[in-house]
């Protein structure tokens, strides 16, 4: 299946199911004698596994990384880095009275059409499940980026209409949602609980924060820098907007305004976000992505099966009732992703 493989000079292609044995990673393009092992992975794998709280799915995956191939006495050879995930939790039989219908905003009837064959067992490869695997590389990729001096960072910054109005990021890994703000995150804590007895769902943003990226790293044109972030960004399932900077507030903003003027000691505004043609700029880069409300609710919804009848379903199993607290981890990898396989390219560049 096309669509699997990510990158070019650092580049991963995932595999697994929801329901299915495993799910994991490829990984190539890895420096040599790096020193990696799997308890740095497993950190991050511990921030993405499900079951943390009570606002995320009941499902208990402890996502221990097995890494089979590409180190050697505890650092990287420069070969093919296999890391899977064994599947500990599924139970496909809580998806057999939703076998045949299309549940309203999973990929369900896409899938169909696109291969005439669907695993309705919680989505399949079309799961969030499958950013397991991204956010196991992902770890690699800041492994090598550290050697960089970079740095990333997301966090929840609003969730179901509760917005963040301040910046600790200290707070972040302290509270249930990742939120910036502690306060916030009580509210946004309360109303996801409210929503999911409810048998609903809701959605929000996460904003990431990138440090330490020299000028210069970004391709003209088709794969700029930001363009590659937002592809990497978007691929998420449940990611379905993306800004940078000012972003889409720059529309009512002047030029005299959003220009990131210079003296000596360089730029005294980034309204940019980090990046501009594509390129960085040595500021710190900064964009938002929009996270929908999760799709599986248990409220009544009114659909169509695979014969075209219309039917009412109701989602049942275990589902995040905000995808926002462990999608964190996931924008985080994929950002790394992108870093580290644009800092190789600019390395091929000049070699």
């Amino acid at each position: 299946m096309a669509g699997n493989s990510f990158g070019e000079q650092f580049r991963i292609t995932t595999f697994g199911e929801s329901h299915g044995e495993a799910v994991g990673v490829i990984v190539d393009g890895v420096t040599p004698g790096i020193e990696i092992d799997e308890a740095f992975i497993q950190i991050q794998m511990d921030r993405r596994k499900p079951g943390q709280s009570s606002v995320t799915t009941p499902r208990k995956e402890y996502d221990a990384v097995s890494i089979l191939s590409g180190m050697y006495e505890g650092r990287t050879t420069g070969t093919p880095l296999f890391i899977i995930l064994f599947n500990k939790d599924m139970k496909p039989e809580a998806y057999n009275d939703i076998q045949h219908a299309f549940r309203p905003g999973h990929a369900d009837f896409t899938y169909l059409q696109k291969y005439g064959i669907r695993d309705h067992r919680g989505s399949g490869r079309a799961s969030g499940r499958e950013t397991a695997g991204r956010v196991a590389a992902g770890a690699v990729a800041r492994k090598l980026l550290e050697h960089r001096g970079v740095s990333v960072m997301a966090y929840t910054t609003d969730i179901g209409g509760i917005r963040c109005e301040t910046f600790d990021e200290h707070q972040i890994e302290l509270n249930a949602v990742r939120a910036c703000d502690p306060d916030a995150a009580v509210r946004m804590i309360a109303k996801i609980e409210e929503l999911a007895a409810a048998g609903d769902s809701c959605g929000g943003i996460v904003e990431c924060r990138i440090r330490g990226v020299m000028p210069g790293i970004g391709e003209p044109v088709f794969d700029k820098l930001d363009a590659d972030l937002a592809k990497a960004m978007l691929s998420i399932g449940a990611v379905k907007g993306i800004e940078f900077g000012e972003g889409f507030a720059a529309a009512a903003m002047r030029g005299s305004e959003h220009n990131d003027g210079m003296d000596g000691s360089g730029f005294l505004s980034n309204h940019a976000g980090g990046i501009i043609g594509g390129i960085s700029t040595g500021e710190e880069i900064v964009f938002r992505v929009a996270v929908k409300p999760t799709s599986s609710i248990s409220l009544p919804q009114q659909t169509v099966n695979i014969r075209g009848e219309e039917q009412t379903i109701r989602t049942e199993g275990r589902h995040d009732p905000c995808i926002c607290p462990r999608i964190v981890p996931v924008v985080e990898a994929m950002a790394c992703l992108v870093l580290e396989d644009h800092y190789k390219r600019q390395a091929a560049m000049k070699a």
